[in-house]
């Protein structure tokens, strides 16, 4: 299990919540959804997790996770967003007979969520996703590497789920789709956490600050 982790800097995190929280805020809830991406992948027990983060060793907060949660830490390469996922995964599974691959935006991510990605592989797909209502995924997960899932792709567009489809369909690969859920980007976002009585708690001081 690998979890994709920005080293959360003030301005550079959830920067289009920042109109709405401020920078310090944004920046308090990034860490907070990071360490609930790991607390859920930890519940799952599904194998063991690591961070790949654009800090490895020098932010306070990855090196926290590291030490107080037992999680090694990758410093992700350069290059596009494709370029850094495919090389993350294609070492997992110099390791692993399979690995996922997930974000930290998505607090509706369930325990549950991460066994069906699991249980999907290990049922024979070659490719599991988790698709997002804005056409991205917030998961993927493969059972062998794959570079060209990954290359030219538009990502941060609402492309970008139905291009990586193409490239499935076009290489004959079983995959399988868990259900649809949505990020926190944007300022309406924290209104949807706010309206669901499990993730208001993650967010309710945030709001009364800003």
């Amino acid at each position: 299990m690998q979890v994709f982790a920005k080293a959360p800097q003030p301005g550079a995190v959830k920067t289009r919540l920042i109109p709405v929280l401020g920078e310090q805020a944004a920046t308090e809830l990034h860490c907070r959804l990071v360490k609930h991406a790991l607390a859920t992948a930890a519940i799952a027990r599904i194998g063991p997790a690591e961070i790949w983060s654009t800090d490895a060793s020098g932010n306070a907060f990855i090196t926290a996770c590291k030490r107080l949660l037992g999680v090694p830490v990758h410093l992700q390469p350069e290059g596009d967003l494709g370029t850094r996922m495919y090389a993350a995964i294609a070492d997992g599974l110099t390791r692993a007979g399979h690995v996922l691959l997930i974000g930290t935006d998505i607090p509706a991510m369930t325990y549950g969520d991460l066994r069906e990605a699991r249980d999907a592989l290990q049922d024979g797909a070659d490719a599991v996703l988790g698709p997002v209502d804005d056409g991205g995924y917030w998961l993927i997960g493969l059972a062998r590497p794959c570079e060209p899932l990954f290359r030219d792709i538009e990502w941060s567009t609402a492309a970008v789920l139905e291009q990586t489809r193409q490239r499935l369909r076009a290489l004959g690969w079983r995959w399988h789709e868990l259900a649809p859920k949505w990020d926190v980007d944007r300022p309406e976002d924290l209104s949807r956490m706010s309206a669901d009585p499990r993730l208001a708690p993650m967010i309710a001081d945030l709001l009364q600050a800003a």
